[in-house]
């Protein structure tokens, strides 16, 4: 696969990540779904990143996993077909090491990430975006369950994440019918944080990855992890698990800092450290 197809270039601690097959909506090849895991997974280990945003080139954000793909199992597992007679647990196997591993690096990135979706974002393009940590969406942008529409079962973590962003009712609806989610009413439902003309997006998601990466980068990390198992555990879990950051977290140089500009009555120097 071209490195062109996934364009990353890092930019003032910020590590952009741009799906780049235009002529197919960024439908997602396996290839470039495991180079989105190794992206992902590099910005959480490089300290020169402080911040990820995940956008596409032309009309579409992503268009889901790539089904018609030279494998057929496109980068999410349905409608895998192998190269010869499918096997009882090939199509799980294949889920498990493409969409669900692709959807967790996302919400396992030690950095914040912003998905910047330029346009449609169906199927696992939907659960790709709605995985990131703040999402940010052109006036043209629209979010579709695309699954119920071909017979499948959601995947990429979707029966995760929406029932948690906007409840189960508001879930089984938008998975049920499969119809297509404007943006303004992607935002109303609480799937994304602002809505800004198609002109504008890129100019927002690079002003807010600019802000981030000024932050305390291991307390965004450490914060970012709290959240998300926050849903999963009981009050005690969460209770500890928030001891435990803060422990690691005064650790930090920019914990430091914070504690004394605050002292100092003055603006905070943050180096991610």
């Amino acid at each position: 696969m071209p490195v062109s197809e996934v364009e990353h270039i890092v930019d003032g601690h910020v590590s952009y990540l741009t799906l780049n097959r235009p002529e197919v909506l960024n439908a997602l090849t396996p290839g470039q779904r495991d180079l989105l895991i190794e992206l992902l997974a590099g910005a959480s280990a490089d300290p020169q990143v402080r911040a990820v945003v995940l956008t596409g080139t032309g009309r579409g954000f992503c268009a889901g996993a790539d089904l018609r793909g030279a494998s057929g199992a496109g980068a999410s597992g349905a409608g895998a077909s192998g190269a010869g007679e499918r096997v009882a647990g090939d199509v799980a196997r294949t889920l498990r090491l493409g969409a669900q591993r692709l959807v967790a690096a996302v919400l396992d990135c030690e950095k914040p990430v912003i998905a910047a979706v330029n346009g449609t974002a169906a199927g696992l393009g939907a659960h790709l975006a709605l995985a990131c940590d703040l999402v940010l969406a052109a006036e043209s942008a629209r979010f579709i369950e695309v699954f119920v529409r071909r017979g499948l079962v959601p995947d990429g973590g979707g029966a995760y994440l929406l029932p948690r962003l906007i409840g189960p009712r508001r879930a089984k609806e938008l998975m049920f019918f499969g119809d297509p989610l404007t943006a303004p009413e992607a935002e109303r439902l609480g799937l994304v944080n602002r809505v800004v003309p198609d002109e504008e997006l890129a100019k927002t998601a690079r002003a807010w990855a600019e802000r981030l990466a000024t932050g305390p980068t291991r307390a965004l990390a450490l914060t970012k992890q709290l959240v998300n198992a926050s849903l999963d555990g009981d009050r005690a879990t969460a209770f500890a698990a928030e001891a435990a950051a803060q422990e690691i977290n005064m650790t930090t140089a920019d914990a430091q800092e914070g504690v004394a500009s605050f002292v100092e009555r003055r603006s905070p120097e943050y180096r991610g450290r």
